[in-house]
């Protein structure tokens, strides 16, 4: 099992925090704290163990915080969460035998789609809409979607979710973010059975992160609550937009074999 120097620790717990934080909010923490492990050492698939055991404790706090603020309806997010669980099952274990790089690029494309629609739609999740699909259908179909995507790779997940949410179940900015994190905390769960059996994680490092992003995701959703969509709109297209181009950082995405340039 790898191990971590003490040193890297107050590092990684640094982003855990800042990755809770974000991620409360806008989501996207996966992309600060994978990363983060990776720069630490770890393997791949530890890496993502790990990064699930520690944003468990991140989505678990937010999704309490707005819980009980009331601005999560139990009885509707409930079905969705249990098949968030079961997508995130199915992701996990194919993660365990597939790479998982050639996500990256239509990764990238999805953020810049995000962050596009909530710049210039400048009042998109301001106030509740009329839904697009109903809950049965929305609930059976992008829920466990986005969740297969999340136990497979796992980093942008809550950003698709709250898009899922405006645009289709016609949620607000805040009524979106509480019920995100509900959802999103169900598919970490699933995700993390998966990669406990297979043994790839490392549960010192996990807890220590957790802590982290324990408290960044309470300081984050309090803002949230707070501000509403006057932080979550702006902060969520800034994170989508820093999440593509550190995607992009990487000369051999795919996104440049797309585009002719690689």
């Amino acid at each position: 099992m790898t191990e971590i120097a003490p040193d890297l620790i107050l590092f990684l717990f640094a982003a855990a925090f800042l990755a809770g934080f974000i991620d409360s909010i806008a989501g996207g923490g996966g992309l600060i704290a994978i990363p983060a492990l990776l720069l630490a050492g770890l393997p791949p698939l530890e890496t993502l163990g790990t990064a699930k055991l520690q944003a468990l404790f991140g989505s678990g706090s937010a999704a309490y915080a707005y819980r009980r603020k009331g601005y999560v309806e139990f009885k509707s997010v409930f079905p969705m969460s249990c098949l968030s669980f079961v997508g995130a099952v199915f992701g996990a274990l194919l993660a365990i035998v597939l790479p998982v790089e050639f996500l990256e690029g239509g990764l990238t494309l999805l953020l810049v789609v995000i962050a596009v629609y909530f710049a210039v739609k400048p009042d998109a999740g301001a106030i509740d809409r009329q839904r697009r699909l109903s809950f049965t259908v929305f609930g059976a179909t992008f829920i466990p979607a986005i969740a297969f995507y999340d136990g497979l790779f796992g980093p942008g997940a809550g950003s698709f979710y709250m898009l899922a949410f405006v645009s289709l179940a016609g949620f607000n900015m805040l009524k979106a973010t509480a019920h995100t994190k509900v959802v999103n905390f169900a598919s970490n769960v699933g995700g993390l059975l998966v990669f406990l059996v297979s043994g790839a994680i490392l549960w010192k490092v996990g807890f220590i992160m957790g802590v982290g992003q324990i408290c960044g995701s309470l300081l984050g959703s309090r803002l949230a609550i707070k501000r509403g969509a006057k932080i979550i709109r702006p902060l969520l297209v800034v994170t989508c937009i820093a999440m593509a181009l550190n995607l992009l950082r990487n000369q051999d995405s795919p996104v440049y074999r797309w585009l002719g340039m690689g």
